[in-house]
């Protein structure tokens, strides 16, 4: 009865993937995945500068569209309906301001930088849809700035060498319909928690180059609102057979 009870034991967990007799404690996923969407750097002090109908020389800024992309891969482990997931991103974003005075633009400054991001997010799966929310660190590199009409010079002295920002998403499943393998497209909006900008950056006015807009209780904020595209793969289950085994990896 014993030897029986074993090989019984041993036959449910080999299928323990596809067994409802099977405790699944946690499972494992990797994939990679890419972003692109819309980019700026937030701050209230420009995007409130105005004309002055009264001075035609005071200059101001208007907010310009620019865009930015992100690439890279993610680990998750999963538990349930409920997920935590680490991604790792290299990201180029821009943003652009119009430098105007009341007869009209004068020209551009645009501001583009690097980074390498990580996101570490809480994620809700419910009915092949999908809820996250968490923070993202990035270490930020090659910062530009200037007149895009003309080659961007290097200002990374001017800006933070690294940024918090906090992170929603959303978005639904559309390939696959199990744990082995799934398609994602999704929307991500991000908000820079922490200044952008330097001091240094602060006495030259970035991210403008204005200091009548240096504003030291302002902070400037990366900004991004995209789509996400991703793509997953299944790893295994952490779980034991019901029969009281102990808990093993098991593969997809």
């Amino acid at each position: 009865m014993t030897r029986l009870l074993f090989i019984l034991c041993f036959i449910s967990f080999s299928f323990a993937a596809q067994s409802q007799r099977v405790a699944k404690f946690w499972w494992f996923d990797t994939g990679v995945k890419f972003g692109y969407g819309v980019s700026s750097l937030y701050n209230s002090a420009v995007w409130n500068s105005e004309a002055d109908p009264n001075d035609a020389s005071k200059e101001f800024y208007d907010y310009d569209v620019a865009t930015g992309y992100n690439f890279g891969v993610k680990m998750g482990i999963n538990k349930g309906t409920s997920g935590f997931t680490v991604d790792g991103m290299f990201s180029n974003m821009k943003a652009s301001f119009e430098r105007k005075v009341p007869a009209g633009v004068l020209n551009n400054h645009n501001v583009e930088w690097n980074s390498f991001d990580i996101y570490t997010m809480y994620r809700n799966n419910r009915q092949l849809g999908y809820v996250e929310l968490g923070p993202k660190f990035s270490f930020i590199r090659d910062v530009l700035d200037g007149d895009p009409t003309e080659a961007l010079e290097p200002s990374a002295k001017d800006y933070a060498t690294n940024n918090i920002a906090a992170v929603l998403g959303f978005g639904a499943y559309f390939i696959g319909s199990d744990n082995r393998f799934s398609g994602i497209l999704g929307l991500r909006f991000e908000y820079g928690v922490t200044d952008f900008v330097s001091a240094t950056g602060r006495g030259a006015g970035a991210p403008v180059p204005d200091t009548s807009l240096t504003n030291p209780g302002v902070n400037t904020s990366p900004i991004f609102a995209g789509i996400v595209f991703e793509l997953n793969w299944g790893l295994g289950y952490y779980g034991k057979a019901s029969c009281g085994s102990r808990a093993k990896f098991i593969n997809f």
